[in-house]
């Protein structure tokens, strides 16, 4: 499993809370000792931002941990203060709400994902890719088309996370700029050589015939084998959301469920994109 930054600074985070309420010591309590505010331990132990070496030593002698127990949290520490410059160069492009979840993608056990009118990054071919920027309007799409074939790495790894999509028909039909059957061909070949080549990519299709009041906006849930904390993630026109609270994250849990259960089965969705493949390629000899 890849061990990234942020995923390592959340589980540090999560293991100096632990040692905390371990030690019936208040965030307040801890504050005084280090010499900052609640709000910064607070942070800390969420992983929103990074500590310093020294602090996570005090810190630890507070919570009265040492021998192994310490040196592994320290080697942890270190890990999390890791890489500088990662978003440097091309991937500076990356807004600063998204570097989360990319770091945090390939630590996921199992990623569970929504989208009602365009196709997943990591689903999406070259060349919608590039439609898409160059649609948008973007001024560097060469490093953006870099950024998000990075993204591809995370089905490559050695024990890749359960990646499972459902798409909506309207995202297979709806091109980036308006019509464009080379460009949609061409995508949902990808999403056909992806079932076959990735055993742990799951695409279901949500037809609009599909038995359903209505749909979500869309969303994405990550889940993790170590004490992470599992969250969801909303992105929105200014940003993104992150929701870790565990009863918003149990209703986008039962949201998925009712999509799930309303999707076509794997084997119908791959013969889905087969007939949509035809329907484009006719398109285009028109």
């Amino acid at each position: 499993m890849a061990s990234t930054v942020t995923s390592r600074r959340k589980q540090l985070g999560n293991e100096l809370r632990h040692a905390r309420n371990a030690s019936k010591l208040t965030q307040q309590q801890v504050a005084e000792f280090l010499g900052c505010t609640q709000g910064k331990v607070n942070k800390i132990e969420s992983g929103a931002v990074g500590v310093k070496l020294g602090d996570v030593r005090s810190m630890l002698n507070a919570f009265g941990i040492n021998g192994d127990e310490a040196e592994t949290l320290m080697n942890l520490a270190r890990a999390a203060a890791g890489q500088r410059g990662q978003w440097s160069g091309y991937r500076a492009v990356v807004p600063h709400w998204f570097r989360t979840f990319t770091d945090l993608e390939p630590a996921a056990a199992e990623i569970l994902t929504w989208h009602g009118e365009r196709i997943p990054g990591p689903l999406q071919s070259e060349h919608y890719m590039l439609k898409q920027f160059t649609e948008a309007g973007a001024t560097d799409v060469t490093s953006l088309v870099r950024n998000r074939l990075d993204r591809k790495a995370v089905f490559e790894q050695l024990q890749p996370p359960y990646y499972r999509f459902i798409i909506s028909e309207g995202a297979l039909r709806r091109a980036p700029g308006g019509v464009a059957p080379a460009v949609m061909l061409d995508q949902v070949e990808h999403l056909l050589a992806l079932d076959t080549r990735r055993p742990r990519v799951y695409v279901h299709v949500l037809p609009f015939g599909a038995r359903l009041a209505s749909v979500p906006n869309d969303f994405t849930i990550m889940r993790f084998p170590d004490r992470t904390r599992d969250f969801v993630y909303i992105e929105h026109s200014a940003g993104g959301l992150y929701l870790d609270d565990a009863k918003d994250f149990s209703l986008f849990v039962d949201s998925w469920d009712r999509l799930r259960g309303a999707a076509l089965e794997r084997a119908e969705t791959r013969q889905f994109l087969l007939t949509l493949a035809e329907n484009y390629r006719r398109e285009m000899n028109e």
